[in-house]
């Protein structure tokens, strides 16, 4: 079997890390194309470098803009790679505009798909997230969910009806921050750089979506949130390239710790050693359950659920006054892990494993 692998952001480089390879333990061959969509070293090069994955076979060099016209370029580039290597399957990761190119180009090239973190649903149709995925989830014959909800979702949603396998095979972001935690600690040097940051008693902040960033009253409601809890806590903020700009486009500066963006050893020692995390980002949402730490959601939605409702996470928008409350009810309450919601740590085997049984995979037909 051989398999062109897409990605183009930081979290779907760090979940190929994971599934490469076990996919190459199991004697699948794949070849890896980056879009280009994360384009500066310290966003995308450095994740490669760090985690010890081949720098990809092919790059589209294709960097952020307009989300149609983005979205085109890459599929019509992803388009000419599928004729050229001709593989048996494309493989996607999320729910960014890489992973909606690949799933389209993969489709019009008549080839096999197959969606990791399929199933995740926030029910907002009009965040581009969102349309992504369930366009994705659609077109795939291979849907691997990381929690039991994301299964559900597509059950409810009729996919037992279409011609696809769902399977819950847990989530490579669990691998991941299970497997570098240890070499985190023996190659970061996080707090050598950064004496002053507080070892296990400041808050770690991050926000970068676009609902946030380019919403002047929005971030201006973050920046005061941050400048109020500077004066109880210390709050690390890395900074997203793109937060950096909208910040000097409204004329908005947080009073935070601010750093740049860190490699994924860096923060996985950032997100152990916080006293909270609060976030935008899904990806955080989730590590900040696996280290044990209680995480305050800068949306008014989540695709993972299953945090809210087990106390892990709360909602509070942007408005200050709901994150802290949110961070008080934290303050007073013991961490207790008390439900495995994300497989356990296995999921990127599950998923080689799977695709290994898989017969007949390149003779499929599309639907």
């Amino acid at each position: 079997m051989r398999i062109l692998t897409v990605i183009g952001t930081r979290p779907q480089i760090i979940k190929a890390a994971m599934v490469s390879g076990e996919l190459k333990k199991a004697g699948i061959g794949e070849t890896l194309l980056h879009t280009g969509q994360h384009y500066d070293a310290n966003m995308s090069q450095h994740f490669f470098e760090e985690l010890d994955l081949p720098l990809p076979a092919f790059n589209l060099d294709i960097h952020p803009e307009g989300h149609s016209t983005m979205t085109g370029r890459m599929i019509e580039g992803i388009s000419a790679y599928i004729k050229k290597l001709n593989p048996d399957a494309v493989l996607v990761y999320g729910d960014c505009n890489s992973t909606l190119a690949g799933a389209i180009a993969a489709k019009q090239e008549k080839r096999v798909l197959i969606h990791i973190e399929a199933g995740l649903r926030s029910y907002r149709n009009n965040m581009p997230e969102e349309l992504n995925r369930v366009i994705t989830d659609r077109i795939s014959d291979y849907l691997f969910c990381p929690t039991g909800q994301a299964c559900q979702n597509l059950q409810k949603e009729g996919f037992d009806l279409f011609d696809c396998r769902v399977i819950f095979s847990g989530d490579v972001m669990e691998d991941a921050a299970m497997y570098y935690s240890k070499i985190a600690d023996q190659k970061s040097t996080l707090f050598e750089k950064y004496p002053d940051i507080q070892r296990g008693n400041y808050l770690l902040c991050t926000f970068h979506r676009e609902e946030n960033i380019t919403n002047e009253q929005k971030l201006t409601d973050l920046c005061l949130a941050l400048k109020e809890l500077s004066a109880k806590y210390q709050v690390v903020m890395p900074l997203h390239p793109a937060t950096r700009k909208q910040l000097a486009n409204f004329n908005c500066r947080p009073e935070a710790y601010l750093l740049p963006p860190l490699g994924y050893l860096d923060m996985n020692v950032l997100t152990r050693n916080a006293r909270m995390v609060i976030t935008d980002s899904g990806g955080l949402q989730r590590e900040a359950f696996f280290f044990h730490k209680f995480c305050a959601v800068l949306r008014e939605e989540t695709e993972w659920g299953e945090l809210v409702e087990g106390g892990y996470s709360t909602l509070t928008g942007t408005q200050p006054s709901r994150l802290f409350r949110a961070l008080e009810t934290y303050e007073k309450r013991k961490f207790q892990k008390k439900h495995q919601l994300f497989g356990g740590g296995n999921a990127a085997q599950k998923i080689a494993a799977c695709l290994k049984e898989a017969e007949g995979l390149a003779n499929q037909k599309l639907r």
